[in-house]
């Protein structure tokens, strides 16, 4: 394989082959929409946890095949396209949200896809009447003049996630202010250890992972407590609970104790006052 590579090429397979051994993890993350100003920016603040390298598909491609790395060409295939590829022994997951963290807002370009649903607030664009009027009708958004200002007469979703963009409404949230798009590095795919992992699966909504766990946490403590399985943390309540339970059964079989006296005689008054009633219910009856 090494001797259908050109000579000025054989360096950087070699240098990218030292680096797939040194790290177990190699990620892909997509160059589409990066400028070179932001690539050395992310470099710059992920320094010494990630080693960030452009190669070329075909060359990464012979530079795992050389290193013995199963599940290359899977990898390949799964990242089509310009890339930069990040060298880490960190994890996965953690890689692909500091990227995603990294992301910054920008306007939206014609070809670019909604990551989102797009929705145009009812309320005043800021935008004066005259050819966006037009605009606003091809994206079916009812408007209004006041003030000298075109107004947005209702919310309105003009472009569901996964969408184009298109024209008119990269222009229109351009001259609104929206920036409705976003520049990055966004991971296609990791590989670990010859496993491809695939960039949509590593980014993980951690609220949604905490509102899970804290339910976990509150349906195993109820468990326990049902269970009376004592732990540091069911201890406390499944003492309150026993000596609550304990003082019921005392006055239940009115056992005197310090703390069933009052509740005995609580108890022994409401009886006799319940007898009481009953005796004078039969008296006024004869």
């Amino acid at each position: 394989m090494s001797s259908n590579i050109p000579s000025e090429k054989k360096q950087a397979v070699q240098e990218t082959v030292e680096l797939i051994n040194q790290y177990q993890i190699i990620a892909a993350a997509d160059l589409t929409k990066v400028s070179s100003t932001m690539l050395q920016d992310m470099r710059k603040q992920l320094r010494g946890n990630h080693l960030f390298r452009v190669v070329k598909n075909t060359l990464m491609r012979i530079s795992m095949e050389q290193a013995g790395k199963a599940g290359t060409q899977e990898f390949i295939e799964s990242v089509s396209g310009p890339n930069v590829f990040l060298f880490t022994n960190g994890n996965p997951f953690k890689v692909a949200m500091e990227l995603d963290a990294n992301k910054v807002k920008v306007f939206a370009k014609s070809d670019d896809i909604a990551m989102d649903n797009i929705v145009l607030k009812a309320g005043n664009t800021g935008l004066s009447p005259g050819p966006l009027i037009g605009k606003f009708g091809v994206l079916s958004v009812r408007t209004r003049i006041e003030s000298g200002n075109i107004w947005v007469v209702q919310d309105t979703t003009v472009r569901k996630k996964g969408e184009e963009i298109g024209d008119d409404l990269a222009d229109l949230l351009s001259r609104m202010g929206i920036r409705a798009s976003e520049m990055g590095l966004s991971i296609k795919a990791v590989w670990e250890n010859g496993e491809v992992i695939p960039g949509e699966s590593l980014i993980l909504d951690l609220d949604e992972y905490r509102s899970k766990l804290e339910q976990a946490i509150g349906g195993a403590f109820k468990v326990a407590i049902e269970a009376a399985y004592a732990t540091p943390e069911t201890a406390p309540i499944l003492l309150a609970k026993a000596a609550q339970e304990a003082i019921a059964v005392a006055v239940e079989a009115e056992w005197p104790t310090e703390k069933t006296i009052e509740l005995l005689i609580a108890k022994a008054s409401a009886e006799a006052r319940s007898l009481a009633s009953q005796v004078g219910k039969k008296m006024a009856e004869a």
